[in-house]
Order: structure tokens, then sequence, then C-alpha cells
């Protein structure tokens, strides 16, 4: 938007003006609305309920007594179950406890520690660490990073998943680049699924390093919205077609399926990298919550029943993003000050403002009762180098409350833009 006329000038004032009177309106209502992270709301969670009374039996189809020790890789019912879920074979998957996040730390800490398969020496025993992050991206993988010093670099993120060439050549240059953050599918916060191309080519591309390694954080592998719904590539196929099998670990859990703080949790590799990931399992843990697992599938039963499943939290969600995306259309249309997108699953709208803005809106909302996660944290070391993503988490406030934020949201981003529109032309 610029400002050409006195007419233009006028019409930016009048919704100027506007805005800063909705704004005080709503600041006075003493507001606390919460959207700063991305979890399930109580409807969500009752979906689940009958995981707490489905066990008539404390054993597997082999006999095995899950109350007792034992089973570090998660019991054979499990791994079926999910390995189905992933894509891959019985043999390619290690069931664990509740968090993936759990498991993606675990599997930076061994590869600092020890190395990975087919690696020559620990990671921490080169110069230098180094990982690529598409970026906005999950602020928790970026964490995990700083906490071992791990160098962090930038790669931007387009329409079809990460900017491929730049990923392509620094991998093919940087023996210290040993791995990359993906979230392939509806990704964290943009939405957005890597297309095929991607897919082969992050698993096909010379790396320098030849310990370099995909982290595939498949969070939101059957998060759909609707019945149409987008489609990933299988990376681990991908990989074995390229001959590069031990490429990838795949991540994902039912966190934001069953319950996030007693869901199952599972990683996918080559069977080389799942069996050294077991040798030291075995010295970490004497074997997961093998009930956890036993009464999970019990309840999905098998892949119709995630599918099933997953259609009632579709149900409880697209309504909340409708609500949200309807809002921003609603208050911004037109006004060329900002732009967001609209992903068919997942649990973010990623939010984009002018150059500069992201930072002052997102405290500007905060005074008026609404808190997001903070401006910035979707990218390495909390530095939004544009200011202008904000992360939109629908999916824990009920409707009315959700409207009335983002709403409030919108009304910031006019105050904020505007203000400098103006100050901008004279």
């Amino acid at each position: 938007m610029s400002i050409s006329n006195n007419k233009d000038y006028k019409a930016i004032q009048a919704i100027l003006e506007d805005a800063k009177k909705r704004y005080e309106m709503f600041k006075s209502q003493n507001l606390n609305l919460d959207m700063s992270r991305g979890k399930p709301c109580k409807e969500q969670l009752s979906l689940s309920d009958e995981l707490l009374s489905c066990l008539e039996s404390y054993k597997t189809k082999d006999g095995t007594d899950c109350r007792n020790y034992g089973g570090v890789d998660g019991i054979p019912e499990a791994k079926e179950l999910f390995s189905q879920m992933l894509g891959v074979s019985k043999n390619e998957i290690i069931i664990g406890g509740n968090s993936s996040l759990n498991m993606m730390y675990d599997a930076i800490a061994r590869a600092m520690s020890f190395g990975v398969y087919g690696g020559k020496k620990p990671w921490s025993k080169h110069e230098k660490v180094k990982f690529l992050c598409p970026s906005p991206g999950y602020d928790r993988h970026f964490a995990i990073c700083e906490l071992f010093g791990i160098e962090m670099i930038t790669i931007e993120m387009k329409k079809d998943g990460p900017d491929i060439e730049a990923i392509e050549k620094l991998v093919a240059e940087d023996e210290n680049i040993k791995g990359i953050w993906c979230v392939p599918m509806y990704s964290n916060p943009d939405g957005i699924t890597y297309s095929d191309e991607i897919v082969v080519r992050l698993a096909s591309m010379k790396t320098k390093a030849e310990d370099f390694r995909i982290f595939w954080d498949n969070a939101y592998c059957v998060h759909h919205l609707s019945d149409d719904h987008d489609n990933l590539k299988n990376i681990l196929e991908a990989c074995k077609a390229s001959g590069n099998p031990d490429r990838v670990y795949i991540f994902s859990s039912t966190s934001k399926i069953t319950f996030p703080g007693a869901g199952v949790a599972m990683m996918a590799a080559s069977e080389n990298n799942i069996n050294l990931a077991k040798k030291h399992l075995s010295i970490q843990t004497i074997g997961p919550d093998k009930l956890n697992q036993l009464r999970h599938v019990v309840f999905l039963k098998n892949m119709a029943g995630i599918e099933s499943h997953m259609k009632k939290h579709a149900e409880i969600l697209k309504p909340k993003f409708d609500a949200v995306t309807d809002i921003l259309e609603k208050e911004l249309s037109g006004l060329d000050i900002a732009y967001w997108n609209k992903p068919k699953g997942g649990y973010f709208i990623s939010l984009y403002t002018l150059p500069g803005c992201a930072r002052e809106v997102g405290e500007m909302a905060f005074q008026a009762g609404v808190t997001l996660t903070k401006v910035g944290a979707t990218y390495p070391y909390g530095v939004d180098p544009d200011d202008r993503n904000i992360r939109i988490a629908p999916t824990f406030p009920p409707v009315d409350e959700l409207k009335k934020a983002i709403e409030i949201v919108a009304i910031c981003i006019k105050i904020v833009s505007l203000n400098r529109i103006i100050s901008q032309n004279p």
C-alpha cells in the first residue's frame, strides 16, 4: 500500500483510526487469550478417553508381560501398526516413550557422542558441526542445536519445501554440515508439504560429509483437515533408491492423535541405523512403557482406525482454521500489509506482516491480552531476519476466544503497518 494522493491518505487514516478505537476497546476488557503453543483442545483429548479403560490384558500376542522389564525397541504389535503409518518395515522402526522430541534429542546426542552408522568419528570430534534449518521452522529443533553447540544455517522455505538449490550447494561444499531439520508434511508453521521433487533431491544429493543425516520430523503425517489433503513421498524409499539408505531418521508420535502427555513416539530408519540405536538404547534403558504401547494398539487397532480417529480431530479443528483465515480475509484482504497460508492439515497458520513489523505486532497483541508464540522463535537463534513471521496456533482456544484473538492480531497489524506507511510517506 502506498499513499499516492490525498484520497488514499484519508482512506488510510480512516482505517487506522477505526483500528485504534477497536484496539482500545479490546484492551479495556482485560482479556487472557493464549495461542502460544500448538496444543490439542480438551474436546480433542476427550476423543481418546477410551485409552484409560481399553486394556483387558497386559500381555502381547506372543505372551510378553507388558508390566515387566524388556522390549527396548517396543512391542511387536506397536511396531506393526506404526510402521504402516510411516511406510517402513517392522525391522526399520523403534517404538519409544511418549515424546518424539525426546527421541530426536537422543539421536543428536548419540551422533555427537558416538557418531552415526558409517561415520568415522563422533560429530563432537569434528572442528565444527553445522545444521541446515529450513525457516520458519520448529523452535524446539533449533533449541536442541543451540544446546549442543551446533551452528545453524537458515534455509528459506518456498511453496514446495526448502530452497533445494541452496541446500545442494551447501552440503556439497562443507563437510561440517552434518544434518538438516525437516518437518516435511504440513510444516511448522507454514503448513507446506514437500514436493516429490524436493524429497528425491534431498535423498539423492551429493554431500561432502559422509555422515550427513536428514532429521525427518513427520509429526503431522495423518493430521489432515479434510479428505482433500496433501500426500508426501516416502523419504526412506527415496534414500534407498538413491543409494543412500542410511541417510534419514524419521520421527513421529501420537502426541496429537491421542494424549500429548501420554502418547507413543517412534523413530524409523534403515536397519543399520536402527540396530546401532538399539545397541545404545540397551545401555540407556531397560525398556519403554509397554502398557501404553499396548493400549494404543488396542484403541487405534489399525490404519483404518487411525484414519477414522483423525477425521474426528478434523471435525473439531477445521472450523478453527476456517475462522482464522475468514477473519484475516475480512480484516486485511486488499490492504497489502499481510499475507498468510491456508494449510490442508497440521497445527499452524503462518502469518506474515510487512518487514520489520512482526515483533511490534506481537507486543501490541500481548498488551491487549493475546499471547502468541514469541516472534522470532520460528528462526534459528530466535531471530527472524525480516521481522515478519507470526505463528498462529488455532487448536487450543475455544472458537469464540480464537475469533477474538485473531481479530485483535489483525487490528494490531493494521495499526503497526499503517503507522509505518504514513511515516514513510510524509
